[in-house]
């Protein structure tokens, strides 16, 4: 017969095996959930490596999984590592092709991988055609190991990223028009060789369709460093971009990937406006000011009134000043809900543009009469003339434009077709034409006679100086600094624009000093006719270029 003491005992015993239960149950159900990537941290068995994959998908910005992006991507990162320390031979999976192979360290010759998608990698030689993608390893690379061994192991993996935050880093995420190319990560590895500053780079090159118009490829490739969780970065990379194909060129070895990024993304087109925002803010003041010394020197100046040099500085000013102007309004305000609002937005702006670039032409003109031509270069009306060109031919245009309905909103879209910049301008699509033939081909007609008669002034100065001076002068800096000034008289921080394809730097340099240009006019304004201009033009070694040649008769 049981007593009542051992039904106690019995009960408290069956109490702590249900509590001991249920804490064994919460521990095995709290980290099942894979994507925090501790569940399968270190375990790289085929059902190990599918589950983890999974977060692939499952790891979105917008998603409700929790995942642990740091974490699951060093999952992947050490990965290689345990395929060379296990000497795995070959994984097929349809996330993951990989491989590893022996490598002597003399070898004779370069080694070739393929890098196909669909198809585990593989030695191909140098001369085959197929596949396109691939990867080339140095002979120097291998040569550089055999102090410490013989024989190395190479594991080569191509891993599928698929569509989630994975492998996309902080700005991947931040720029949602950017993207890791076809989602593919190739990864090459030493296990725990350390492979860094090669002397002779890796090659990798990548196959795809040429990119659209707005985006541009850069090779890059997974620093763990960088960030809270790893980024991608380009430091010790280079970029060789072609019409179907891009070459990488890196000195270490790691994951690699090509982004696909809009030349003009959200973030750069706002730090490019405040660039030049800053920029024409500063260039308006200095262009003011230029005005205001002209009319002092008017003023107490008597035969300052009848020369025509500083009157195509000034109209050139006003020009420029009026066109920052314009450029503060049509950014500043945004899209503009009225169409007829917009238009004439659009016109103003194209106007105030092509007399910067008519006069920019006429003081290449005015610069050829005074330094080339010399003689035979007297014109009645002289600087009237000048200014129905400067003032009335862009006003033909503009009217022609006009007439046509050219203007009206213009976007700058990234690669999902997101506008990054609104402003009145010439139709998106309906008036390509126009602004080709009015903007860029007037541009580039002005900006080659500019070029041709700034080669010519330049020439002259350095040989009359060279020819005055003697052969024992040493560099001529003080005309080196006239064609500096003459320089920003004729635009040409506007020829940076033509460079502006190679890339954001580019783009950012024509930005700063396309937008100081007034600065520059002013200095050398100051310079010129003040305090004193004979002793700037006896210093330039171009006494001509300040001097009345054209002197009008109005």
């Amino acid at each position: 017969m049981v007593t009542p003491g051992a039904l106690r005992v019995l009960f408290l015993l069956l109490l702590l095996l249900w509590a001991s239960g249920m804490e064994n149950s919460e521990i095995l159900e709290q980290p099942r959930n894979v994507c925090l990537g501790l569940i399968n941290e270190g375990n790289y068995e085929s059902f190990y490596l599918e589950n983890t994959a999974g977060c692939f998908t499952k790891c979105r910005q917008s998603g409700n999984e929790p995942c642990d992006l740091k974490n699951l991507q060093r999952y992947w990162l050490k990965y290689e590592f345990h395929l060379v320390e296990n000497q795995m031979g070959i994984v097929n999976t349809s996330f993951l092709k990989a491989v590893v192979q022996s490598v002597s360290t003399n070898i004779s010759e370069d080694l070739f991988f393929s890098l196909t998608p669909s198809q585990v990698p593989r030695p191909v030689t140098e001369k085959e055609h197929e596949p396109p993608d691939r990867v080339r390893l140095p002979r120097s690379l291998f040569e550089s190991l055999q102090d410490s061994s013989s024989v190395v192991r190479l594991a080569i993996t191509l891993l599928d990223i698929g569509p989630g935050n994975l492998f996309k880093g902080p700005e991947l995420s931040l720029e949602d028009s950017s993207s890791v190319l076809n989602n593919r990560v190739v990864g090459l590895s030493l296990g725990n060789i350390s492979v860094s500053r090669l002397a002779e780079p890796l090659e990798i090159t990548f196959s795809h369709q040429r990119p659209p118009s707005n985006m541009t490829f850069s090779c890059v490739f997974w620093d763990v460093t960088k960030g809270s969780t790893g980024d991608w970065s380009s430091t010790g990379c280079s970029t060789e971009l072609s019409a179907k194909r891009t070459v990488c060129r890196c000195d270490h070895l790691t994951f690699f990937a090509l982004l696909l990024r809009p030349i003009l993304d959200r973030a750069t087109v706002q730090a490019l406006i405040r660039i030049s925002q800053a920029g024409c803010g500063a260039s308006m003041i200095f262009l003011a000011f230029t005005v205001v010394l002209y009319a002092a020197l008017r003023f107490y100046r008597q035969r300052f009134k009848s020369e025509d040099a500083p009157k195509v500085h000034v109209a050139l000013s006003i020009s420029l000043f009026l066109l920052n102007l314009a450029f503060f309004i049509n950014v500043g305000h945004g899209r503009e809900r009225s169409d007829a609002t917009c238009w004439a937005r659009g016109a103003i702006f194209h106007y105030f543009l092509l007399c910067t670039f008519t006069w920019m032409g006429l003081e290449a003109f005015h610069l050829y009469l005074l330094v080339i031509k010399v003689f035979n270069t007297y014109f009645g009306h002289y600087f009237l003339k000048l200014s129905l060109v400067g003032w009335g031919l862009p006003a033909l245009i503009v009217i022609g434009t006009g007439s046509a309905n050219s203007y009206g909103h213009y976007a700058i879209r990234d690669k999902k077709n997101m506008a990054t910049l609104e402003l009145c301008w010439f139709r998106e699509k309906t008036a390509v034409s126009a602004l080709y033939v009015t903007v860029h081909g007037y541009f580039l007609i002005t900006c080659l006679f500019s070029a041709v008669v700034l080669g010519l002034v330049a020439w002259k100065i350095f040989t009359l100086s060279t020819a005055t001076a003697g052969k024992e002068q040493g560099p001529n800096w003080k005309g080196v600094l006239t064609v500096l000034g003459l320089s920003s008289l004729v635009g040409v921080t506007w020829w940076l624009a033509i460079l502006t394809p190679l890339g954001r730097s580019t783009i950012y340099v024509f930005a700063l000093f396309n937008s100081l240009q007034g600065v520059f006019i002013f200095c050398w304004f100051a310079v010129l006719y003040f305090p004193s201009r004979t002793a700037v033009s006896s210093s330039s070694g171009t006494a001509r270029i300040d001097q009345v040649h054209t002197t009008s008769q109005e």
